[in-house]
């Protein structure tokens, strides 16, 4: 299996505990080759759809299918599929070899599998030590070396960075990118989401155990906007929606005391108006959205002031 390209599909999944639906008529793909962000609020969701991924928890209704195949109908899931839910789940008075040792033999995998992971992950160094005495970060690399132990095709990842110093964090966004390179499928439930930004590229956004948006999220952020300061903000203002070429396409919103918010135009545009009608302007900006800020408008009731594709 070491060479497939196996696609994440879940449609119409369901699950309800009693009167309570955790996740409702959830469908979304994860292409193999990219690094999905899976956001959502606390309580979204996010977890219980991981889990019926993994086939820790049966659905109520619909499927959560890997490569085409439900979790326990893979022929050998972890050659498949790797998992990291709980940066917690190491046995204290294990070694990191120790504990990567029972999980390969649990897997049919050589020791020598071991010692390649302790030195892919950084733990070389560390491995005879006991994980009792392991930091969030260490323990981090660990379950992630677990999750690697069969070479999966799949990551399902829960908070990777969580307890990285910065340099922890820098590597492991390259490490999850080489592996995306080599086709893998990769998708990450993560809370920071000014890392998230700079390491996905689609992200499948939830909120109540339903889909709000799935795609690339600079796409779903849509547009640049251009911040303008201005002392004539009001006749910029009034100028741009009287053209007819620009007023067609531009919205303006004031955006403070001499301050605009253009969407629609680009700054020389901008700028090529406000000279023809002898305007002045301080300063231009382009505000590229956040996935903060996208997050934000998604999963809340009160949106903030962006452009919108």
């Amino acid at each position: 299996m070491s060479g497939d390209r196996l696609a994440i599909e879940v449609s119409n999944l369901t699950k309800r505990y009693g009167e309570v639906t955790a996740v409702r008529e959830l469908t979304f793909t994860v292409e193999p080759g990219l690094i999905t962000g899976f956001l959502g609020p606390n309580g979204a969701g996010k977890t219980t759809t991981m889990r019926m991924l993994t086939g820790l928890v049966t659905p109520t209704a619909g499927t959560a299918t890997i490569g085409g195949r439900p979790y326990h109908r893979l022929p050998r899931p972890s050659d498949a599929v790797g998992a990291v839910f709980d940066a917690s789940a190491v046995y204290p008075g294990h070694t990191a070899r120790d504990h990567l040792r029972v999980y390969a033999a649990m897997g049919g995998y050589p020791d020598r599998r071991v010692s390649d992971l302790l030195n892919l992950l950084g733990l070389a160094e560390a491995a005879d030590r006991r994980t009792r005495g392991f930091s969030t970060g260490m323990r981090q690399r660990l379950n992630l070396a677990t999750a690697l132990l069969g070479d999966p095709r799949v990551l399902l990842l829960d908070e990777p960075s969580n307890g990285l110093d910065p340099e922890g964090v820098l590597w492991l966004r390259g490490f999850l990118r080489r592996l995306a390179d080599e086709g893998r499928t990769i998708l990450i439930s993560s809370h920071v989401l000014s890392e998230i930004q700079q390491l996905v590229d689609n992200v499948v956004v939830i909120r109540r155990g339903q889909l709000v948006a799935a795609g690339p999220w600079s796409q779903l952020a849509g547009p640049p906007a251009v911040l303008v300061r201005s002392p004539d903000a009001d006749r910029l203002a009034a100028a741009l929606a009287a053209d007819p070429s620009a007023g067609a396409v531009a919205r303006v919103e004031a955006a403070g005391a001499g301050r605009l918010r253009v969407c629609g135009l680009d700054a020389p545009d901008i700028a090529d108006l406000a000279a023809a009608h002898r305007l002045r302007v301080y300063e231009l900006v382009a505000e590229t959205p956040s996935l903060e800020q996208l997050f934000l408008d998604l999963t809340t009731d009160k949106a903030a002031a962006r452009c919108i594709a």
